[in-house]
């Protein structure tokens, strides 16, 4: 299976400027773990994740004084459409993080996460025959 039949299309992208608040208030009401930061004057494209959000307020940072910018990651590795699945669960894997920004021809078209590839392998795994203990 491929990544672009795993990867949710819709993507959440918020600005640099930004609050924690604003960008977990979205989230939130998208039900997701992530957002992707579109920065074309500084640093690109990058990711904030319901973990960075946390570990800022966990520092009792201010939610509402603290921009996206200082919290999102730009060492970001990026997928393609036509990676496999395993090829993003090893990437995931190998740094340690849960989502995948998916750029199709430079732009972001998805984000594939773990909970994604978790959907893909239990229906194989549910159809696989049990081999008796």
């Amino acid at each position: 299976m491929l990544v672009r039949d795993a990867m949710s299309t819709l993507v959440l992208t918020i600005g640099p400027a930004h609050t924690l608040r604003q960008a977990a208030a979205l989230m939130s009401a998208r039900r997701v773990g992530a957002a992707v930061v579109l920065d074309p004057d500084g640093t690109g494209i990058g990711i904030l994740t319901e973990r960075d959000v946390l570990n800022s307020v966990g520092l009792g940072q201010d939610p509402d004084a603290e921009r996206a910018h200082a919290h999102t990651t730009t060492d970001v590795v990026f997928a393609t459409p036509s990676w496999t699945v395993e090829e993003a669960a090893a990437a995931m894997a190998h740094g340690g993080f849960r989502h995948l920004i998916v750029l199709d021809r430079g732009e972001p078209a998805g984000i594939v996460s773990v909970r994604d590839i978790i959907r893909c392998w239990a229906p194989a795994r549910e159809r696989a025959p049990q081999v008796p203990a």
